[in-house]
């Protein structure tokens, strides 16, 4: 019980804890804002997941239409890459696989675009199965800024941690001790742009 309680405080165990990236293909890139961070931060958590030997999901919306995930991002690295219509992550694929391969799962841990579509809809879901959401903040955007801002102010008030790939990654880590701890001190010396900070709907 003292386990559960402390993930629902927002604690991360990385045997227990999956990462899922939304939908970053090439076509959204000219419509996105700071899609090149939004890259940016999933490259640096997938790197980050070999470590923690953590599974990676990466969905791709309407493909045949709207073309593969960014050449950017590796592909290649994920546990899965999947197809779909909907706007949620959490298919019947998805569903099975999660299953599968991390049976005791607790947590998610979220980011790619657009977050008040695709995300939020996961967000929503990933709940409604009583899992822990974290989103990250500097992993996340929309067309719109208000869109995102307030995306972000939704996902939070409905029980989502909306936090940082930095601070997800620590909280992995736990402890200097950590085998990994070297190599993703190195990941987070190149800071993410504040410009996706979660402030920015008060700047608008």
């Amino acid at each position: 019980m003292a386990a559960r309680n402390i993930i629902k405080l927002g604690a991360l165990e990385a045997p227990r804890t999956a990462f899922l990236l939304c939908d970053v293909q090439e076509t959204f890139r000219p419509h996105v804002k700071h899609f090149g961070e939004v890259v940016k931060v999933a490259n640096k958590m997938m790197e980050a997941a070999k470590h923690f030997k953590i599974p990676v999901y990466i969905s791709e919306q309407y493909p045949k239409g709207l073309g593969p995930t960014t050449k950017d991002i590796k592909v290649e690295d994920a546990a899965l890459v999947y197809e779909k219509t909907k706007f949620s992550m959490y298919t019947p694929e998805l569903q099975e696989r999660l299953k599968k391969d991390v049976p005791n799962l607790a947590s998610v841990v979220l980011f790619g675009i657009e977050a008040h579509v695709c995300i939020e809809q996961t967000v929503i879901d990933l709940l409604s199965e009583d899992l822990s959401v974290h989103v990250l903040a500097d992993g996340v955007s929309s067309r719109s800024l208000m869109d995102r801002g307030l995306a972000l102010q939704r996902m939070q008030s409905l029980g989502c941690s909306i936090t940082t790939s930095e601070n997800v990654l620590f909280k992995l880590l736990r402890d200097k001790q950590h085998p990994a701890f070297k190599f993703v001190s190195k990941l987070n010396k190149e800071p993410t742009a504040d410009t996706l900070g979660f402030d920015v709907v008060s700047k608008l």
